[in-house]
């Protein structure tokens, strides 16, 4: 375990899905997101939840839930900021949280050490995970002292992408193989969802 929270990032629409929550839906007879929390727990020092609506759809899970400080569902920067917020409100002593989308139901073991000692290593202000080809910037360590530039971005300037915010400062990238399998596919469609059940025989033996 490290000195670093995560922030489970469940506020998006899922409109590819017809709407609803997406860690909700049941992969090898378990939520995404109970999953997910399975996967983090061990690497966390606490987690929290960023969901818009009713958090009381979650709160078997125990875990805080968090809504984004932003109107209009601007993406996940807004349910990162929000985490910052939290964090510097109610544990003043975290410097770094760690963001995972809360739809990659098979998130490596390794995630939180391996971005802290990337970051450490290439003194960088943020860490990103990848894998193949492809960056994971919702995947990633934020340091809680640019929650106010973060703000300024989303609200004064639009700001949307995350790889836009993260271009701005000293960026760590952390690359995991994709086999047997990858660990931050995440289901955004129904045929994901069939996909991942495949993918949990593999993730689970």
């Amino acid at each position: 375990m490290t000195e670093i929270p995560g922030v489970l990032l469940a506020g998006g629409l899922a409109r590819r899905m017809g709407g609803g929550d997406k860690p909700m839906r049941m992969i090898g007879g378990r939520t995404i997101l109970a999953r997910v929390i399975a996967r983090l727990e061990p690497q966390c020092d606490g987690l929290i939840l960023n969901a818009n609506g009713d958090p009381a759809r979650f709160e078997a899970f125990g875990l805080p839930v968090i809504a984004d400080g932003v109107a209009d569902y601007p993406g996940p920067l807004a349910g990162i900021l929000a985490a910052l917020d939290w964090m510097a409100a109610n544990r003043p002593q975290v410097k770094w949280i760690l963001s995972a989308a809360g739809d990659c139901p098979f998130l490596p073991r390794d995630l939180v050490a391996r971005l802290d000692q990337a970051r450490a290593a290439e003194n960088a202000e943020l860490a990103v995970a990848a894998s193949g080809d492809w960056t994971h910037p919702v995947i990633g360590l934020w340091s809680v002292r640019l929650r106010h530039e973060l703000r300024r971005a989303l609200v004064d300037e639009g700001l949307r992408k995350i790889d836009r915010w993260t271009a701005r400062y000293p960026l760590a990238t952390v690359t995991w193989p994709t086999t047997p399998v990858d660990p931050f596919f995440n289901a955004n469609t129904a045929e994901d969802i069939a996909e991942a059940e495949r993918l949990a025989v593999l993730d689970d033996g």
